[in-house]
């Protein structure tokens, strides 16, 4: 287990947990986020916990796997809010102190496979 593991797992449990100094701490100090899919930036921890302590909803979370080799982990979560669920795939770097510098979250929207290849897949 690498060290930036150990601080994503209590990132999430954190955030979750709604701890937010806690969360702070798992970041580096100029930690920038970012969301190709809406091609938002943000920049600094203050903000970035800000951001998340206002996200509207009561949303939960939890870990589906987490894959960590030295300086970058990358986590698939699943999140609640209300009756609506969806999941997100984080990748991470550290700082070198074992702290948070980078986040890029995809948050991938499902969708009906093309037709033509039931016969080879199994829907779930």
């Amino acid at each position: 287990m690498t060290d930036l593991r150990k601080t994503v797992e209590t990132f999430w449990a954190s955030a979750e947990a709604r701890d937010w100094d806690t969360f702070a701490g798992t970041l580096a100090e100029d930690v920038e986020y970012t969301l190709p899919q809406t091609r938002e930036r943000i920049s600094g921890r203050e903000r970035y916990v800000q951001f998340n302590r206002e996200y509207p909803g009561d949303w939960h979370l939890r870990i589906e796997r987490i894959v960590a080799e030295p300086g970058q982990v990358v986590s698939w979560v699943h999140f609640t809010v209300g009756l609506d669920e969806m999941y997100a795939i984080s990748f991470f770097t550290e700082d070198g102190h074992g702290r948070i510098s980078t986040i890029t979250d995809f948050w991938p929207e499902p969708y009906e496979p093309p037709a033509g290849r039931d016969h080879l897949t199994e829907r779930y």
